[in-house]
């Protein structure tokens, strides 16, 4: 349950600093991670990305100041670091749907978000198949795009992604690569550092690499192993969050914050209800033998 204790340390510092200016490396630091990786835990547990909850916050506590104050709405754009009027009021707009100046108005009907926690809740007791596994590293060869520390941004670049890849003839010569009668496609978003974030589309493979693709490897390491079926993009944000929520906070392992593995099991029978695969890298608790 420890990343959870310090991914609640960090938006107590978020919160703390909700007039001021918010440091995501500090609250990565805070939260033992790299801020690309807390951006990304934060967005699969809380359903939102981190940028969207601080807009949300801000916006709630400067709801309550035009109601309950006479600060102009300069000074209450200024106190939550926005120096434009111009993006005070569309960051406003987007929350509660009217403008500060009518938000003055006595009945106006707005939003308020309060502060996000995180703990263990008792829930239904949904089972959650799985499977451990170690392997070494893994070669896979296709295509990719560059990613930002942005998840927001991210959220839109990946679907796009696949609409390219499988609106073309570069997905068939992905999956001639292997020589299986179906193709396991895997989705692979990897993370070096703020200038190398990648997703690739690609496949286990190790024939010679295409000049119009490219060769990742993926690092040996012990994986925990999610199926999922249904429609893909919703059940692997499903498993990723219930990875996060349910199963790591009492397996007695850590996010190895290595890359995440999506496997998507095409031309079987399998494919026809979107059978799928979450591969995440784990690693013993620190003081776990």
């Amino acid at each position: 349950m420890e990343w959870l204790k310090k991914i609640s340390q960090a938006i107590g510092y978020i919160e703390s600093n909700i007039t001021n200016d918010i440091s995501y490396d500090e609250a990565a630091k805070i939260a033992c991670c790299s801020k690309y990786y807390f951006q990304r835990m934060f967005s699969y547990v809380s359903g939102i990305t981190l940028s969207e909850y601080i807009r949300r916050r801000r916006m709630t506590s400067a709801a309550f100041d035009l109601q309950t104050s006479d600060m102009k709405v300069m000074d209450i754009s200024l106190k939550y670091g926005y120096k434009s009027p111009t993006s005070f009021n569309r960051a406003f707009q987007s929350v509660h749907g009217v403008s500060p100046t009518v938000a003055r108005v006595h009945g106006t009907l707005l939003n308020a978000y309060p502060p996000i926690s995180f703990s263990i809740l008792v829930t239904g007791g949904e089972n959650m198949s799985y499977r451990i596994e170690t392997k070494e590293a893994i070669k896979i060869v296709g295509v990719r795009i560059a990613l930002e520390e942005d998840m927001e941004q991210n959220q839109k670049i990946v679907p796009l992604f696949w609409d390219k890849i499988l609106g073309s003839t570069l997905f068939s010569k992905i999956c001639e690569l292997t020589s299986k009668d179906s193709c396991d496609i895997l989705g692979v978003t990897a993370y070096t550092n703020p200038q190398n974030i990648y997703y690739y589309i690609a496949v286990s493979t190790d024939k010679p690499v295409p000049n119009d693709m490219i060769e990742f490897e993926i690092p040996a390491a012990t994986w925990v192993i999610f199926e999922c079926n249904g429609h893909f993009k919703e059940s692997v944000q499903t498993i990723f969050k219930r990875f996060l929520t349910e199963w790591l906070p009492f397996s007695g392992y850590e996010y190895a914050q290595l890359p995440d593995i999506e496997i998507y099991h095409v031309n079987d029978q399998e494919s026809k209800s979107g059978h799928a695969e979450v591969w995440i890298a784990i690693k013993k608790e620190r003081g776990e033998k």
